[in-house]
């Protein structure tokens, strides 16, 4: 999911990975293993799409994510995972609501609007990989052209995933364990990536993301009931 989400639908509704695989794991352990096929996918992902990036963008959100993931390196500590659980879920659905109510804007936002949507979609990746919500609440109003629109965001991400690779190494969050596991899902990961390249032309965008939200909520639910039932 997380593959076709990056190949063609701009990270959408990549935002469910983490929570769904929190439903069987501990969070933190799914993120660790998410990471590493996050950056191949990223890497895949980059190249199809290079060269139709908006650097103007890129160059104003991508510190911004990096005071996020720094605020994010700080407070790992202070969540046990059952906070953690239940902050996935209500993630969860507060993208579930973005996604069924989307603002709609009739002028772009001021540029400004980039360094608190950067710094929160930074938060929320370093804990989950959730920076979307965030990310798009100021980015689709800019409307920029669909395929534009892509390739920054693919670039914007790629930038934080290489920017967690060092303190999610250093937390002991990627290990040996990890990787293993990540390794056997890089060709799920491959073949995700290559599908929503071809998807993105061909399916009915708005049944897919309905189906989206639909599993966005219900997964929502499910860890909040886990951590505080």
């Amino acid at each position: 999911m997380t593959g076709i989400s990056k190949g063609g639908f701009a990270g959408g509704f990549g935002s469910l990975s983490v929570p769904l695989m929190a439903l069987a794991i501990g969070p933190l352990e799914a993120a660790g293993i998410l990471l590493p096929l996050l950056l191949v996918m990223d890497f895949l992902s980059s190249r199809a799409w290079w060269g139709k990036q908006l650097w103007s963008e890129v160059r104003i959100i991508l510190p911004s994510a990096a005071i996020g993931i720094a605020v994010g390196v700080v407070l790992f500590d202070e969540l046990d995972e059952n906070m953690i659980r239940g902050l996935l879920g209500v993630i969860s659905l507060l993208f579930a609501a973005y996604m069924l109510f989307k603002p709609t804007a009739r002028k772009p936002l001021p540029r400004w609007l980039a360094i608190p949507a950067g710094a929160t979609a930074g938060f929320t990746s370093f804990f989950a990989h959730a920076g979307a919500p965030p990310y798009n609440l100021y980015m689709i109003p800019r409307q920029h052209p669909k395929e534009t629109f892509i390739a920054t965001t693919v670039i914007i991400f790629a930038g934080m995933n290489l920017m967690k690779l060092g303190p999610y190494v250093a937390l002991g969050e990627i290990n040996l364990t990890s990787l293993s596991t990540s390794l056997l899902l890089v060709p799920v990961a491959w073949a995700g990536v290559r599908s929503g390249l071809w998807l993105q032309s061909r399916v009915n965008e708005k049944l897919f993301f309905r189906l989206i939200i639909i599993a966005m909520a219900l997964v929502g639910v499910q860890l909040i009931y886990k951590a505080w039932g």
